[in-house]
């Protein structure tokens, strides 16, 4: 099996990378590896992704990464297998509410890859080889502050937690028919910019763990 691990940034994914450097499980079975870091952001992550493609097309990609928590009761440190991701902030601001491209009919909600209004991760099985809690996750260019807005992502996507590159992956995956596989980690809840209240490394260290687990039980 030849998979591709994404990820924004070297530190998300830092502690896996240090592992595969010492560990022997994986030379006694058929796999190996690819790690592709993108950059923040979903143009980067579409872009990194697309080119790469270009040149190999792996079995399986893998996208692990930090994210925030729509649900203050959700402990922080918590990993997720993605289920669906969507482009959430694509739209207009407009009378007083904000509408994506669905409501503005530039994309029909069921035209390829949408589903519903949502890209979801059709490989069901994969996900629940994850053994993770599953959520719903967006993609948004501006990190979200504004407690409206917020409410407005949870209400109309029923949105667990919010990243700035999974429906990137979701959308080329779906589009050149790879499997794949979103893993976050929650570092924040949504809205709280004091980041002396965000558990960023314990998130790093419980979504590497979830990571290694999984990759050596593929």
């Amino acid at each position: 099996m030849h998979c591709l691990l994404v990820a924004a940034t070297p530190q998300e994914i830092a502690p896996f990378t240090d592992h595969l450097c010492t560990t022997e499980k994986l030379e006694h079975i058929d796999f190996d590896i690819d790690i592709l870091i993108t950059g923040v952001g979903s143009n980067a992550a579409t872009y990194a992704i697309t080119r790469y493609l270009q040149h190999k097309k792996p079995d399986l990609v893998i996208q692990a990464g930090v994210a925030g928590s729509f649900d203050p009761e959700t402990p922080l440190g918590s990993v997720f297998a993605v289920k669906q991701d969507v482009f959430a902030d694509q739209g207009v601001e407009e009378e007083r509410s904000f509408k994506d491209i669905f409501d503005l009919d530039l994309q029909g909600k069921n035209e390829d890859p949408y589903k519903k209004g949502m890209l979801p991760n059709p490989y069901t099985n994969l996900v629940k080889r994850t053994r993770l809690k599953k959520a719903t996750g967006i993609t948004v260019n501006e990190i979200t502050t504004n407690k409206k807005r917020a409410a407005h992502y949870a209400e109309k996507f029923k949105a667990n937690l919010e990243s700035m590159e999974g429906a990137s992956l979701h959308y080329v995956c779906l589009m050149e028919h790879i499997p794949f596989l979103q893993v976050r980690a929650i570092s924040n809840y949504i809205g709280e910019r004091n980041k002396k209240k965000w558990k960023l490394n314990d998130a790093i260290q419980n979504l590497n763990k979830e990571l290694i687990r999984l990759l050596e039980s593929l």
